[in-house]
């Protein structure tokens, strides 16, 4: 191996810009890939890397011969002059799912992951993964991709290592730390008084406690970080690395969708479990300098569904990271209005609401949204602005092709921008009376909200209706409304679908298929003390608490899944299309199975709902 001097690098220039992506590449940035870049020479046969090996640093590139893609013994593909391999390993930080051979004597340059993974981040880079990446499956697009179903798509609890070290604000500086020693853990978390959380780490430790002399006895509070970013275990694991990167996190606490504190997960837990597209898209999104800018990056949303459909990605992950995508273009929207015009005279949030707050957003959903602004800061004083900036960032949102309805909420409308005294005294007053007009569906919108700018943990309008269950005349009233969704009627060939309008003859999979389990599991996440959630992880929360039975929560739980996945295929295939995406699905799209799936799924929610009716005595037919 030896590495190209001035010559062999403008030669190794000179050929790369003959190939994709380098081809698009400014060509500055393909010189200094080019200087990096170090030649291997493979005699016929010899094994480049072994299925399995540890993860990729590297990637190659053909500059002479041929490499063989090979698994269990059996060449699935042959790569020639100029392409790309190592790339899915070496971005994914999984072992790869297929070795490569030279199939005769060959030549590659080798390009360190440091360099290449700037390359891949770069616009045209990112084109050409998820090209490579997105094409018709085959045997080595599965090999390939095989770790990310594996990983990435985990839950973020199932990677908890133990419990976690938990401490009261007043524990001394040196008990937490033998305690963290005793359970080799890396972190305690300190629960507060105001019921947030701080977490302290060996980090801390070093820096903030030997550093600069802070003795062993002193309170632990004096070193922790506070309030302490958290997420809930239902998470998948890839996109709560996104996030952890994003805000410069090595440490995350990791809650229950009831608010218990499960453990805490680690960076270098989740590395393995990076994902592509998104990853290098939040990447994108981050350093946009306009509005204009962000719409480009925003056009590779759909691709990214695509991609992460023929990952074989399951769709809750899919919804998941499209939402966490959606709420970083949101981010970035606010960074740059708050940069071009004045800062408002209060600190406020801002709200995702509907299916982008649950994060089970598609391409076919509505974007909607609401703000709150902290503290006595009269409203003349703080609303004009807040509604400008609301105004700007839905524009924004629209101009990234992610309207939200019409006939919603919005931000960008005087009552959906309020201070949080008036939230919560609204909220109060549909709970004291739940029969007001309108005061279950937007009840139903506050408890689905989730603040996605300016509060870091908890939220603290949906969390006004942590005293569900103790109301029962909510309670009750949020039932009928959960009942009040049901399958269209009238059927085609056994399958339940629209009878008249202009989808006549189609099934709503949204409104026919999604919303009445939406429902139900809000009713009953409610009913076990569970707001914000996302519909799976409020079912799991109402079938261990005995809301529901576990019985019907793991139907709703299945019915949920099943709707989902092909919610996503038909959006993937509208897109592929060039359709708009919408959720109106024709029977004649489904295979024998799948139909017979769905109208189970069907009467199973339909047995729940008249049982729950039976059970309250609402007499629904």
């Amino acid at each position: 191996m030896s590495v190209p001097a001035d010559a062999e690098a403008a030669e190794a220039a000179r050929f790369l810009r003959l190939y994709p992506p380098f081809a698009a590449l400014p060509e500055e940035n393909v010189r200094q890939v080019a200087a990096a870049a170090a030649l291997e020479r493979f005699p016929a046969q010899t094994t480049i890397f072994a299925q399995g090996d540890g993860p990729l640093e590297h990637l190659w590139v053909i500059r002479e011969g041929a490499v063989e893609i090979v698994s269990g013994g059996r060449v699935l593909d042959l790569l020639g002059t100029g392409e790309l391999f190592g790339h899915a390993s070496m971005l994914s930080g999984l072992p790869p799912g297929f070795e490569a051979r030279a199939a005769e004597d060959s030549v590659c340059y080798r390009i360190d992951a440091a360099v290449a993974e700037g390359l891949l981040a770069a616009p045209e880079g990112v084109r050409y993964v998820a090209r490579s990446l997105a094409g018709p499956p085959t045997d080595l697009h599965s090999l390939a991709r095989e770790p990310a179903r594996n990983r990435a798509d985990q839950p973020v609890g199932t990677l908890l290592r133990g419990e976690a070290v938990i401490c009261g604000r007043e524990t001394s500086i040196r008990e937490a730390a033998q305690r963290m020693t005793s359970a080799q853990a890396s972190s305690a978390v300190i629960k507060l008084d105001d019921g947030s959380l701080g977490i302290i780490t060996d980090r801390d430790l070093r820096g903030r406690v030997l550093a600069v002399g802070l003795p062993g006895e002193a309170p632990v509070s004096m070193a922790m970080s506070a309030p302490a970013y958290t997420c809930t275990a239902d998470r998948s694991a890839g996109e709560v690395l996104l996030e952890m990167l994003d805000r410069g996190l090595r440490h995350l606490p990791v809650l229950s969708a009831a608010g218990s504190i499960l453990g805490v997960v680690e960076d270098v837990d989740l590395m393995a479990a990076r994902t592509r597209s998104s990853f290098y898209l939040r990447q994108r999104i981050s350093v946009a300098r306009s509005v204009s800018e962000l719409a480009v990056v925003a056009s590779e949303l759909a691709p990214m569904v695509i991609s992460l459909h023929d990952s074989g990605v399951h769709a809750a992950n899919s919804m998941a990271v499209y939402s966490v995508a959606v709420d970083a273009i949101t981010r970035r929207l606010l960074q740059l209005e708050l940069a071009r015009g004045p800062a408002p005279s209060a600190d406020f949030a801002w709200l995702a609401l509907g299916s982008q707050a649950r994060r089970e957003a598609l391409p076919a959903s509505d974007v909607d949204s609401a703000m709150v602004w902290f503290g006595d800061t009269p409203e003349p004083e703080v609303r004009p602005r807040l509604l400008e900036i609301g105004g700007a960032v839905v524009t924004g949102l629209r101009r990234c092709g992610l309207p939200s309805d019409e006939h919603g909420a919005s931000a960008s409308e005087p009552p959906f921008v309020r201070s949080l005294s008036s939230w919560q005294s609204l909220a109060r007053s549909w709970i004291d009376d739940p029969g007001q007009p309108q005061a279950l569906i937007l009840a139903s919108t506050l408890i689905d909200s989730r603040p996605v700018w300016g509060v870091h943990t908890g939220n603290p309008v949906a969390d006004t209706f942590h005293v569900g269950p103790n109301r029962p005349a909510l309670l009750r009233l949020l039932a009928r409304f959960a009942l009040s969704h049901r399958p269209p009627t009238g059927f085609l060939r056994g399958i339940v679908v629209e009878h008249s309008g202009r989808h006549r003859g189609r099934l709503d999979l949204k409104r026919g298929g999604l919303l009445p389990i939406v429902d139900l599991a809000r009713w009953a996440g409610i009913a076990a003390g569970v707001t914000s959630a996302s519909t799976v992880e409020r079912l799991r929360a109402a079938g261990a608490a005995g809301t529901l039975s576990a019985a019907d929560a793991h139907s709703l739980q299945d019915a949920f899944r099943l709707i989902s996945n092909l919610r996503v295929e038909h959006q993937v295939a509208q897109l592929r299309a060039g359709e708009d995406p919408d959720d109106h699905l024709s029977p004649d799209e489904l295979s024998t199975l799948r139909r017979t799936q769905l109208r189970e799924a069907f009467r199973a929610v339909s047995s729940i709902q008249r049982r729950l009716a039976s059970e309250l005595s609402y007499g629904v037919r």
